[in-house]
């Protein structure tokens, strides 16, 4: 299982990752491979604001689908387009040209309340 060190975690298996005032979001590479191919996703509109753990989309494979949620709260401000037409770079590179979204937070502590790559790890070791 491949890990962002620069990222943080949800035990939902989405992970965050800080890009100046942004933070970008993606499933894991455990959730892709759990997944297998992945042949569709619905990201939420720019211009929303949602609070952490609300569902911002759905990822669907050819074994299932799987609700979305933020790891942290705030507006969306960019959705990777590119996943329209070609979803399975998601399975390619989750940690990058697979990102879902970016978003503003609005609330910087809850940073503080994600896992770190091995918390993440250790949270997976037991499924």
């Amino acid at each position: 299982m491949n890990l962002d060190p620069n990222a943080r975690y949800a035990e939902t298996h989405e992970w965050a990752r800080q890009e100046g005032d942004l933070m970008v979001c993606g499933i894991t590479d455990h959730a892709q491979e759990e997944l297998s191919d992945v042949v569709y996703v619905e990201l939420p509109e720019v211009g929303a604001t949602l609070p952490k753990d609300a569902a911002f989309g759905v990822v669907e494979s050819v074994k299932a689908a799987s609700d979305l949620y933020m790891p942290m709260g705030g507006e969306i401000v960019e959705i990777n387009e590119a996943l329209e037409d070609s979803p399975e770079i998601i399975n390619d590179d989750p940690f990058g040209a697979g990102w879902m979204i970016k978003f503003k937070p609005s609330e910087s502590s809850e940073w503080d309340g994600l896992l770190s790559p091995e918390g993440y790890e250790a949270s997976v070791g037991g499924e």
